[in-house]
């Protein structure tokens, strides 16, 4: 997650660590803990950047290219 959010063109900047708060081998589940450094108060920042969606879909775009 390092790697791809550190290297993210929108997120990259903003980007400061994540971690691992909950795993589980029985049911595949992994909970991680994002943090960002967010700059003063910006117009529609907060909606869209850190939008948990497009947070959400730069990962599921960096799994897709993967494959």
């Amino acid at each position: 997650l390092t790697d791809v959010y550190s290297s993210s063109p929108a997120l990259g900047r903003y980007f400061r660590s994540a971690q691992v708060v909950y795993f589980s081998n029985e049911s595949s589940i992994v909970s991680y803990q994002l943090e960002f450094s967010v700059p003063p108060s910006t117009e529609g920042f907060m909606e869209n950047t850190m939008n948990p969606d497009f947070i959400r879909n730069v990962l599921r775009q960096n799994i897709y290219d993967e494959d």
